[in-house]
């Protein structure tokens, strides 16, 4: 594995392990304190570097306290209501606590007002990070006078290119490229082939990292930079509602209530923005093949009802409207409902009874809604196909 002197960047491992600590430590522990201790994660990360959770934290100085007064660029290949440019806001706003002076830039717009972007950007505005245009001099200076760039997921790395042009290895060198893609279309190097000369690549996952360090190597004939694993956590509005008896018992009945679900009824959910590769589909038909089932076997069980937080007609026309007709077609809609993208997720996971991650897509390293479950103390169903890697879920084959 390539690897890059510190002078090339200085932030670097002191930025990398501020990271862990915000977005590892919370859930960890609490993830400790509640499940069994063995670890899912059999592959190998030879060349990875771990970082070992933090045994306690309280009052301390911030860890990314060294950052204060430092300028950062943030780089999204899209802003909307998906975990990468969720994970990179949230950063943003660490950032911005501690005094750094931070940046914003969104690749890829549409070119009508969007609704989601402009709402975004205000509440990014409001607390203090400068959103700027993707191109112009504006972009190019900021970059070059930058201490640190972050590249957000993998069609990130394309702004490079497109904007910075023959200024482009005067900004490498302070690059963190942050991946969260495990689809194999991404190895190519019309996308990837600044990788080798960043100063760090970041992943969200010991599997990810992997599975990037083989396939650059095998595909590209190139080698990855620093690789650090920052496994994703929960945040701490999100961790105060878990541990809120009263907060959830109050969302519970409020939520249900207005989805026209009762107390007793079993709930189901799927909370992922509407998507083919998300598995809405299957999960769906998987619903309506038990509703059928226990009718045939005359089971005695609380009534069941499903669940899809994430719903955005304008984003997935085609394929939502698939599932829309599957549910009218079966008569099931009083059984089955359907809730927009939103950026709060702590209600719905208040009222469920189980989670279920039906993703078929490869490029699911990582899902984050899955720990935010379990800290809910929720179950979670989840497919073997999605490399999830944590304490307490239940795995299944596709065939089951």
């Amino acid at each position: 594995m390539a690897r890059h002197s510190a002078p090339r960047f200085s932030l670097r491992n002191k930025f990398l392990f501020a990271l862990v600590f915000f977005f590892s430590v919370s859930t960890v522990v609490f993830l400790i304190k509640r499940a069994p201790s063995t670890s899912c994660d059999r592959h190998s990360d030879a060349g990875v570097k771990r970082f070992e959770p933090l045994p306690q934290f309280g009052a301390d100085p911030s860890p990314l306290a060294f950052m204060k007064s430092k300028r950062v660029l943030l780089v999204s290949h899209e802003l909307s209501l998906s975990g990468g440019p969720l994970l990179l806001m949230e950063l943003a706003f660490l950032l911005r606590s501690v005094g750094a002076e931070v940046c914003w830039i969104t690749n890829h717009k549409p070119s009508e007002t969007d609704e989601v972007i402009y709402s975004l950007e205000n509440k990014m505005q409001h607390r203090g990070v400068q959103v700027l245009p993707a191109k112009g001099q504006e972009a190019i200076n900021r970059a070059l006078k930058a201490d640190l760039l972050v590249l957000n997921t993998v069609m990130a790395g394309k702004w490079l290119d497109d904007v910075l042009k023959e200024n482009v290895p005067h900004v490498l060198p302070k690059v963190l490229w942050w991946i969260h893609e495990m689809q194999g279309h991404y190895f190519q190097l019309e996308y990837v082939r600044y990788l080798p000369l960043v100063a760090a690549a970041m992943l969200d996952s010991h599997v990810a990292a992997e599975y990037w360090k083989t396939g650059t190597r095998g595909y590209l004939r190139i080698e990855m930079p620093d690789t650090y694993v920052v496994q994703v956590g929960t945040s701490k509005d999100l961790m105060e509602i878990a541990e809120d008896s009263v907060a959830k018992r109050v969302l519970r009945e409020h939520v249900r209530e207005s989805l026209g679900v009762r107390d007793e009824d079993l709930l189901f959910a799927m909370i992922n923005s509407v998507s083919r590769g998300k598995g809405q589909d299957l999960f769906l038909q998987s619903f309506y093949e038990s509703l059928q089932l226990i009718i045939q076997k005359k089971l005695r069980v609380p009534s069941m009802h499903a669940v899809i937080v994430g719903s955005d007609m304008t984003a997935q026309p085609k394929f939502e409207s698939q599932l829309r007709d599957f549910v009218r077609v079966k008569k099931i809609q009083d059984r089955v409902h359907f809730v927009n993208k939103t950026l709060t997720v702590a209600p719905y996971l208040a009222v469920i009874d189980v989670l279920v991650q039906n993703s078929q897509a490869r490029g699911e390293c990582f899902g984050r809604i899955t720990i935010e479950a379990m800290a809910f103390q929720l179950p979670v169903l989840v497919m073997n196909g999605l490399f999830l890697l944590i304490f307490g879920c239940f795995c299944l084959r596709p065939s089951d």
